[in-house]
């Protein structure tokens, strides 16, 4: 049984809006999922971005790090962070002068891990008393297509205690999970993001359960 709540202002304030950003880049290709259980619809969702954090334990010269490291850049008066990229995997870290790091981008957890690792390897050669401690995933985001038209209006009414549709504001509804707790963004083509999983699992599980509401709701 999934549980569901109401949300606050400000946890929808919080909701990410999808964009031309690699994090809600649905045609691009990526991992499917490998469920345990054989799916009788037959879609799975597709990890679109990791998002993790590490630790380097020590402070950065921000400044150093923009002047010497390849791909990096550093506007202090717009962002307290270096950003710096890197091809393989394709991802973006962001580093802090705390030692803090986070890193997105990756569309699996290894790639997360491996790219952080080298973002961590880049800041040792430039003299930084770097170690990797505290990996974590924060965020994991998915996508998938039901494959048909949904009625946003009808789902919205049914569903208004924990649901957000405001079409003048942003064209999808946002559904909010509590277990797993997962936020859907649900668009009348047919298109899903799913957004605040820790694992993947989660993503898998929240789309299991809003199938079958979404199939009442299909249009005619």
């Amino acid at each position: 049984s999934v549980k569901l709540m109401a949300p606050s202002i400000s946890d929808l304030q919080s909701v990410p809006t999808p964009g031309p950003s690699n994090f809600y880049n649905i045609a691009s290709p990526a991992v499917p999922f490998t469920p345990s259980t054989p799916l009788d619809h037959g879609i799975e969702p597709r990890i679109q971005n990791i998002v993790s954090t590490v630790n380097l334990a020590c402070k950065l010269d921000l400044k150093k790090i923009a002047l010497h490291a390849r791909n990096a850049e550093y506007n202090p008066k717009r962002f307290a962070a270096v950003i710096m990229r890197i091809r393989e995997p394709r991802t973006t870290a962001l580093l802090f002068n705390s030692g803090k790091m986070v890193c997105t981008g990756a569309k699996s957890e290894e790639e997360s891990r491996l790219a952080a690792r080298k973002y961590a390897r880049v800041v040792q050669k430039l003299g930084f008393p770097a170690k990797f401690t505290e990996f974590k995933i924060q965020n994991m985001v998915g996508s998938c297509d039901v494959k048909f038209p949904i009625r946003l209006e009808g789902l919205f009414a049914q569903h208004g205690q924990f649901t957000n549709y405001e079409p003048e504001l942003f064209p999808g509804l946002i559904y909010r999970m509590v277990r797993p707790k997962i936020v859907l963004l649900i668009f009348v083509s047919g298109k899903v993001v799913l957004t605040g999983a820790k694992k993947r699992e989660d993503i898998h599980e929240a789309f299991e359960s809003i199938y079958p509401i979404l199939k009442n709701f299909r249009k005619k």
